[in-house]
């Protein structure tokens, strides 16, 4: 009885909608793996394919698993070491980076021991979402009054822990992660209390150089301002093919146009479970939208998006539920992250979004990348598990 006691308060801790819509995600990531391989690979490397993601899948729900036995006050002092690993990890990779994948993508990003490959750059990300978080509790717990001058140095520090992830990514030729962390520390500026003196002369300036930049790509002595800059020219064509797809459907293009395709012989319906008329390259990663297109249409597109804001909206629930600063912070850098996942793999699988080579969360194959979402996802578990609910008081202890 004692047992059965302890079980069912464990079980009202853990946020079960949140399982399920990861482990939903999971079920169309194995599907839709086994389709690409099916299709793509040959029979022979199918089940390879399937069983491996369902490997790391396990590993994720271990990751989890872990992360939910730290509760707010050991997060934040563990923050700088995970952190600092991050950055070690993220410059070793520069020198025992896999060169076969270096020939592949152009990016120094990842690790490869025999069949086994890893990118750092994955796990960076919710160690600096932990490390921001608490840069930005423990700033505003210092000046509870915010001022133009603390704001500012608010602003400093979050620019200086990001930094260093910046810098390293761009050793490693690795564009699309870094806007991924750009995206993170964009979500947490909105959300750390700072003035909006600042964020909207800010947001305005964003606009004004994104659309210069925009300008730029598209433009001739624009784009040789940008290659003396460090663009590389597989980034340009990538721009060129999202611009005119159909105009370069056989060279850098080659893999949108034929997403495109596979989404739109789709239809409203589908073609039906396993069933591929159209060729993709790297389907089972980076175009994996494709397979969902074109088996079930734009029905399961939309069930598949749908199912994405219902966990986006379990995690926001939770946040309020919880009434924990620190927690919240994590809880928004997290949410950018998947969010940002999920709008530009989908949007660059349709061509609204330039290619970048961003996987989708919980489906795309690949360990990394799976492992840093299902960390993310044990941080968030973790307000409901502790469920301490305390407000800058808690943070005033932990330092």
């Amino acid at each position: 009885m004692v047992f059965k006691r302890l079980k069912d308060k464990a079980d009202t801790r853990i946020d079960w909608s949140i399982i399920f819509c990861v482990l939903m995600l999971a079920l169309v990531g194995l599907g839709s793996i086994f389709v690409a391989a099916s299709h793509d690979n040959g029979s022979t490397s199918v089940l390879r394919s399937v069983i491996s993601q369902l490997v790391w899948y396990v590993i994720g729900a271990i990751a989890i698993v872990i992360v939910l036995q730290f509760d707010s006050a050991q997060l934040w002092k563990i923050a700088p070491y995970i952190y600092w690993l991050g950055i070690f990890l993220l410059f070793v990779v520069l020198f025992l980076y896999s060169r076969s994948y270096f020939a592949q993508t152009g990016a120094k990003s990842w690790f490869a021991i025999g069949p086994f490959t890893f990118q750092p750059s994955e796990v960076m990300k919710p160690a600096y979402i932990l490390m921001e978080a608490r840069i930005i509790a423990q700033h505003n717990v210092d000046n509870p009054t915010h001022t133009v001058r603390s704001d500012w140095n608010l602003i400093g520090k979050m620019f200086l822990w990001t930094l260093p992830v910046i810098v390293l990514l761009k050793l490693q030729n690795d564009f699309g992660t870094t806007i991924v962390f750009i995206a993170i520390l964009g979500g947490l500026l909105i959300v750390s209390g700072i003035t909006w003196k600042i964020l909207g002369p800010g947001l305005a300036a964003f606009t004004i150089v994104s659309g210069t930049a925009i300008f730029m790509v598209v433009s001739k002595g624009g784009r040789a301002i940008l290659s003396g800059l460090g663009f590389q020219a597989y980034q340009f064509a990538r721009i060129d093919s999202w611009l005119h797809p159909a105009s370069d459907s056989s060279n850098q293009g080659f893999q949108l146009w034929q997403s495109m395709k596979a989404i739109g012989s789709g239809g409203l319906t589908g073609s039906g479970f396993n069933v591929s008329h159209v060729y993709v390259p790297v389907r089972e990663s980076d175009m994996i939208f494709s397979v969902m297109g074109e088996n079930f249409g734009f029905i399961g597109g939309t069930l598949l998006i749908l199912l994405y804001f219902l966990l986006i909206y379990n995690m926001i629930k939770v946040t309020f539920q919880t009434k924990n600063v620190f927690y919240a912070y994590i809880s928004t850098g997290v949410i950018m992250m998947i969010l940002f996942h999920v709008v530009e793999n989908i949007g660059m699988s349709i061509d609204l979004i330039p290619m970048t080579g961003i996987p989708l969360p919980f489906i795309s194959q690949g360990g990394s990348a799976l492992i840093g979402n299902m960390i993310g996802i044990g941080m968030i578990m973790s307000m409901q598990y502790h469920n301490k609910n305390s407000m800058f008081s808690e943070v005033k202890n932990f330092s």
